[in-house]
């Protein structure tokens, strides 16, 4: 893609809009960076675009951003927001980071996107690549733009790249040379006119430009794709804890199969790993799979899977000396990640829920919530709504901060008991960002509980 001269707006400075505005400088093109954040709220991004002599604005979008000629969009800014939308009117192309990065990418994209697991899967996949001598890049929803790396790249590269749904929603060109739908939970509805058939169509964009040389990974459990059948050229396969695919890779009786060419090779035990439940052995799979398509051996992939260690803020456990399991799950921004995470512990748990609210529906783990949660502390923006759901059935009390929360589950938890932190809901209320969230819930365990 030739970028010299071209003026383009990239609309959010956030890492993804540096990231795609350094990129379009870089190729001689014009960036102008626009935010409607405060300048004091935005500091450090506004001296990392006056270090590079990047045009910029900040405190709003002017009309200057519609004079360009396209639009790089940042996951963040919805597309129904007031500046995308007179974009769109008036006949201008928008597109993602993503989108950008890919127009300059050498090598092969591995591509992970669905409602939950999409990090682990991804990180997973990165870990099997970097463990079989690959040249390998972890990018995309996971943190680190892919407009970071395609400079970098040759042509032997693999990119494993996290996805999400409002990345997908402005590509055009994109097309992974393999690609995973984990699964598809009602989320971000919010952003989807609260439809899921919008959220739907959103995740299965990942494989619109995909081709019969191309593969295409999916979870033949997931009750929402099985009754929405996705048409695809790519090749399809699947995975399963559930049934035996025709082509793919299974779960039964502790251990993972793979079926290559109508025969099954047994790969390994779950026993021995350290990622635990059924989740986590579907995103195995789905990690296996899309590794096994650039031809590494069922042994490689598994050893490379035994030594991996579970992600930061994913059911991650909190080091204390008060007897009170402590686990950080702040990446559970939605209610179906909860229902993963109850169903992972026998203890008696002490919830930690409540953030922004993305019109969610709390009664698919209520059961898991009477029988497994002895209390429930409610934050943020959404604890009334929390509080009038569940009281009923549990106790729940409202907190004004994860340290509250922290000290009152040392105070309430007995010895072997568990503190979860596990909100269903998004940061944004309270917290930079879902990883903000998880330090600072560890920070508190840090000074109340050891």
């Amino acid at each position: 893609m030739d970028l010299k001269g071209k003026k383009i707006s990239v609309i959010g400075a956030a890492r993804s809009g540096l990231s795609a505005a350094l990129l379009i400088k870089n190729h001689g093109g014009i960036p102008f960076v626009s935010d409607i954040q405060d300048p004091e709220k935005i500091s450090g991004q506004i001296e990392f675009l006056s270090k590079n002599k990047i045009d910029f604005e900040a405190g709003l979008n002017s009309s200057n951003i519609y004079n360009c000629d396209f639009m790089v969009v940042s996951p963040g800014v919805p597309l129904n927001s007031i500046s995308i939308a007179t974009a769109f009117a008036k006949g201008i192309k928008v597109i993602s980071e993503i989108e950008l990065g890919y127009l300059f990418c050498k090598g092969k994209i591995l591509a992970v996107t669905g409602t939950n697991g999409k990090t682990t899967t991804t990180s997973l996949l990165y870990h099997i690549l970097k463990v079989a001598g690959k040249e390998t890049y972890l990018a995309g929803n996971i943190g680190t733009p892919l407009c970071d790396f395609v400079n970098n790249i040759s042509g032997d590269g693999i990119v494993a790249l996290e996805l999400s749904s409002f990345q997908l929603d402005t590509i055009e060109k994109f097309r992974p040379n393999a690609s995973t739908i984990l699964n598809i939970t009602p989320d971000h509805l919010n952003r989807y006119d609260y439809k899921i058939e919008n959220y739907i169509k959103s995740k299965y964009r990942i494989v619109e430009n995909a081709r019969s040389g191309d593969l295409l990974v999916l979870n033949s459990d997931d009750t929402i794709m099985r009754e929405n059948p996705l048409s695809t050229e790519a090749n399809v396969k699947y995975f399963s804890c559930k049934s035996k695919p025709e082509s793919g890779a299974f779960f039964e009786n502790g251990k993972i199969h793979f079926v290559e060419n109508g025969k099954t090779e047994f790969v390994g035990e779950t026993s021995g790993l350290k990622l635990k439940g059924k989740h986590n052995f579907q995103n195995i799979m789905a990690a296996s799979i899309l590794a096994r398509s650039i031809d590494l051996s069922y042994e490689t992939i598994f050893n490379a899977v035994a030594t991996f260690e579970a992600v930061e803020h994913r059911l991650e456990p909190v080091p204390s000396k008060d007897g009170i399991i402590y686990i950080n799950d702040s990446k559970a921004t939605n209610v179906d990640s909860v229902f993963y995470a109850l169903q992972s512990f026998d203890a008696p748990l002490f919830l930690i829920l409540g953030g922004q609210d993305k019109g969610n529906d709390y009664n698919s783990i209520l059961d898991l919530v009477k029988k497994n949660v002895k209390k429930i502390y409610a934050i943020g923006s959404s604890a009334t709504k929390i509080i009038e759901f569940f009281s009923p059935f549990v106790k729940v009390e409202s907190k004004n901060s994860l340290r509250e929360c922290v000290l009152a589950g040392h105070t309430e938890a007995k010895k072997g008991e568990i503190v979860l932190l596990s909100p269903a809901c998004a940061s944004f209320d309270m917290f930079l960002n879902y990883e903000d969230r998880g330090l600072k819930f560890k920070e508190a365990v840090t000074e109340v509980a050891t």
